[in-house]
Parts: structure tokens; C-alpha cells; sequence
């Protein structure tokens, strides 16, 4: 009954969610069904339901493998990096929009840092491209200038993880300071006023009160980042290294593996695709389960749920 009155009540409200709803389990709920397909040996003339079950054998093409371990690793390695270096940079950034108070400058200079969200990933390739390629990239060429001797970037896979890094932070943290910057926005001013009239220099402010009160929702996005802690960007990796074997050892991940082993095995390659798939949101879910689990027992106020 108090669901039903509930509903009544704010019916419009609920209305208004409608699309949302609709959207939501028809994007991510009914692909999910997809799964099926990690335990069939699926043929696209047969059907989901009219393929042969067989179990578990989807995943033997994945771990049974030499470099799966090695893949795992990179994809969790390269992950940290990204969500470590987003989250500080979009901070730092949320901080120091915060800070501007002539209102066309603020407006123009957040303009300019989420600007790169919106570049195509296949431009953004190119780019790092021209950059890094060879003699004839501008790295290269200025360091030529310079006296110094060249280096040969796509050839040297340990400086991969650091430059994809800073590529990912230059494409996203401007768009991710969006969320840090709106709930800065709802802070209550009289928090800064009596900071101000103890003698409190700005960075104290920040620091003793700007950062805790921004603390659960850095939690709370933390914990969705590593909800997808199993998954590489494919667009951004494959986009950029390809199929050069030389830098495998630090840039291969799960995504970019998958696909290549796909790309040269066509039998039941939808099922094995499914199968790493199925891998992958499991472990993230057990993932984001435990260290919401950890953040219950630290601080209860700042779980997800």
C-alpha cells in the first residue's frame, strides 16, 4: 500500500523519470542477456537459444593462453594510472576554476579544458602520432634542435604507460572536473567566512575544508572507475599502438588482446569475445563489492551502497 500511495502521490515525478528508465534497461539491462552467449557455442543461423551449451570451454581460449596473465595486469596497471592521475587532475582543476572569480574568464577557461573531450579519439591518434613518430616527429625534431639525440618512442615500451597516461588525463580531466566543480558550487559560504575571520590563507581553506567536503563524492566516483578497473580503452590503445609488438610487453591489455586473438580466429569468436566479456564484468563487480565493502568499514557515510 505505501508504494502504491507513494506513487500516486508524486506520479508526475515518477512520470519524469519514465524516459530514463526505459532508456536505461533497454541499453543495460536487456544487453546483458548477451551473456548467454559465454556458455554457447554460438552460430548466428541457429540462433541463441538453438546453440549448443558448453559450459565453460569459451573461456580456454583466453586463459589458457600465455599472455593473459601479463594482459591482466597491464589493464589494471594502466587503469590505476588513469584513474589516479584523472582524479588529482580534474581536482586540481575544479579547484582552480574555483577559484577565478571574473565570470567571462571562468567561462572561457573551463570552455578550454573540456575542449579535448570533444576531439575524436581517431584525431587524437593522429596527433600523438605527428608527435612521437620516429625522425620526423616534432618531439624528436626539438630535441634534435636541442642537441640531443633522438628517441624512438614506438620502440621503447617503457615510457608507454607514462605517455598514455598523460594523453588520457589531457583528453578527460577537463571534462571530469565537471561533477567536482558543480558540488563545489553547493558549499555553504559561511564555511569560508569563518575560515576567513579565524586567518585562514586560501590553501587552508582548501584543504581543511574544501577537500573533505569533496571527499564522498570522490569516493563515489572512485568506486564506479573501479567498477571498470577490468577494462582497457580499446579506442585510445589500439588507436595509438596498434598491432606493434614491440610495446605488448607494457600496453597490451585485455581489450586490444581479445581483439587481435579474435581477429586471426574466426570459429566461435562471438562466444569468446563473450566469454572475456562475462570475465570482465565479474571481476569488476567483485572489485567494486569489496571496496565498498572497505569504504563501509572506514566511513560508513561515503559507501555507494
Amino acid at each position: 500500500m505505501g508504494i502504491w500511495r507513494e506513487l500516486r502521490k508524486n506520479k508526475w515525478l515518477y512520470a519524469m523519470t519514465l524516459p530514463v528508465v526505459v532508456y536505461v534497461f533497454t541499453f543495460s539491462y536487456v544487453p546483458m542477456t548477451a551473456h548467454l552467449l559465454a556458455f554457447k557455442q554460438f552460430i548466428p543461423v541457429k540462433g541463441v537459444w538453438g546453440s549448443e551449451w558448453v559450459g565453460l570451454d569459451n573461456l580456454r581460449f583466453f586463459f589458457t593462453g600465455p599472455d593473459w596473465l601479463g594482459v591482466t595486469v597491464n589493464t589494471i596497471y594502466l587503469n590505476l594510472l588513469f584513474m589516479v592521475a584523472g582524479t588529482v587532475m580534474s581536482l586540481c582543476i575544479a579547484l582552480l576554476l574555483n577559484e577565478i572569480r571574473h565570470a567571462y574568464f571562468k567561462k572561457v577557461t573551463q570552455s578550454l579544458v573540456i575542449l579535448p573531450h570533444f576531439i575524436s579519439i581517431v584525431v587524437v591518434n593522429l596527433m600523438v602520432l605527428n608527435f612521437f613518430n620516429g625522425q620526423d616527429g616534432m618531439i624528436n625534431r626539438m630535441l634534435g634542435q636541442l642537441g640531443f639525440d633522438p628517441v624512438y618512442w614506438f620502440q621503447t615500451p617503457a615510457v608507454w604507460p607514462s605517455l598514455l597516461t598523460l594523453i588520457f588525463v589531457w583528453k578527460g580531466a577537463g571534462w571530469g572536473s565537471i561533477i567536482y566543480l558543480a558540488t563545489l558550487t553547493g558549499f555553504s559560504e559561511e564555511y569560508y567566512e569563518s575560515a576567513r575571520i579565524d586567518g585562514a590563507s586560501r590553501l587552508r581553506q582548501i584543504w581543511h575544508i574544501t577537500l573533505p567536503l569533496l571527499r564522498p563524492t570522490i569516493i563515489v566516483l572512485t568506486l564506479l572507475a573501479l567498477g571498470r578497473i577490468f577494462y582497457g580503452d580499446f579506442g585510445l590503445i589500439y588507436g595509438i599502438i596498434g598491432d606493434n609488438s614491440l610495446l605488448f610487453d607494457s600496453t597490451d591489455v585485455i581489450d586490444t588482446y581479445t581483439y587481435r586473438s579474435l581477429r586471426s580466429t574466426n570459429m566461435n569468436s562471438y562466444s569468446n569475445a563473450a566469454a572475456v566479456a562475462l570475465f570482465q564484468s565479474v571481476m569488476g563487480l567483485l572489485t567494486i563489492l569489496f571496496f565498498n565493502w572497505v569504504v563501509r568499514r572506514v566511513d560508513h557515510d561515503s559507501k555507494l551502497f
